[in-house]
């Protein structure tokens, strides 16, 4: 969610208003997940989704009351999706529930969403609480706590936090013509990227804009540019299928969320069999994805992109 912090900033530093609705609590089938965020401004724009719908549309609509008449609260809504409900009704009959939080923020708030950003960009840990008596931030890993995202009500308020540069990032190795459309998705997915290759003054690295960061890197010493963690995922398609191999032979061992090489069905056997040879484990190497992607019959590289991503999707939701 790092671009809705810079929509924010961006309007409040033209003395704009903005709320911000956050999911922060679900029961039952719900369209919004906890998490979920969207921002109104006092100008109209938007940016984000809270579950989409009637409901979406609706608290858009009281977001945007609440700004034209100078409503400087910050508060709770909660949203039953049943026609049945006493209350609270939110036009949709999916059956569950969801709690919104309405966070005010405005030009006094510059500084906090910079330090938000700050920390987004640079996936350095931290969280941001938001509460009844607005929003703080706070820089360091002993603030994280193992929960993720925690909170807490009662009939006068509430308190809501959630991690800050934690987030899950994806590692691609070969900044080819694939690797410009897959940054700019996986961008859109709210994964963080950096890219990797060993070639000097490629057109394809140099003018990836999307990528949160970029290196020059010797393909024989990788291991060490990512952590091990269930936050990431690996991306490897360099420019020949021998460096494919030294790059995977570092990182298959790692206890990585996803790992998926670029390849042909015969080249991928080829080297799958070299690896088992040398020892390395089945079920290590059996849990590669390759050939990488979901089989959507894509050619060019946007198309190839939209598969690699879908698949990364599917491993990040259900796997």
């Amino acid at each position: 969610m790092g671009m809705i912090w810079q929509f924010i900033h961006s309007k409040i530093q033209q003395n704009i208003d903005v709320y911000l609705i956050t999911v922060a609590e679900t029961q039952g089938s719900s369209p919004g997940k906890v998490g979920f965020k969207m921002a109104v401004a006092a100008d109209g724009s938007l940016y984000g989704s809270i579950g989409g719908g009637v409901m979406e549309f609706n608290l858009v609509e009281m977001a945007r009351k609440n700004l034209a008449q100078g409503n400087k609260q910050n508060f709770l809504k909660r949203q039953v999706h049943s026609h049945d409900a006493a209350e609270d009704k939110s036009g949709m009959i999916c059956s569950g529930e969801q709690t919104q939080i309405f966070s005010l923020f405005s030009k006094a708030d510059s500084e906090l969403l910079a330090k938000v950003i700050e920390l987004e960009s640079e996936n350095r840990p931290g969280k941001i609480v938001l509460s009844s008596s607005g929003a703080e931030v706070y820089e360091g890993e002993s603030h994280i706590g193992i929960k993720g995202i925690e909170f807490q009500k009662s009939d006068s308020s509430f308190r809501y936090s959630e991690p800050l540069g934690v987030k899950e990032t994806v590692y691609i190795f070969g900044a080819g013509h694939i690797s410009v459309p897959l940054s700019q998705i996986l961008g859109l997915l709210d994964f963080r990227v950096e890219l990797f290759d060993n070639r000097q003054g490629l057109t394809t690295f140099e003018g990836n804009t999307w990528a949160h960061k970029k290196q020059i890197v010797d393909y024989k010493q990788v291991s060490h540019l990512l952590p091990g963690n269930n936050r990431s995922y690996v991306v490897i398609m360099t420019f020949g299928h021998k460096f494919d191999e030294i790059v995977l032979k570092q990182l298959i061992g790692k206890p990585l969320k996803y790992i998926g090489m670029i390849g042909s069905k015969s080249k991928v056997k080829t080297i799958f069999e070299s690896l088992i040879a040398e020892g390395y484990g089945k079920e290590n190497v059996e849990r590669v994805c390759s050939p990488i992607g979901l089989p959507i019959g894509g050619q060019t590289p946007a198309e190839i992109a939209v598969s690699i991503a879908a698949q990364i999707v599917e491993w990040r939701n259900k796997r």
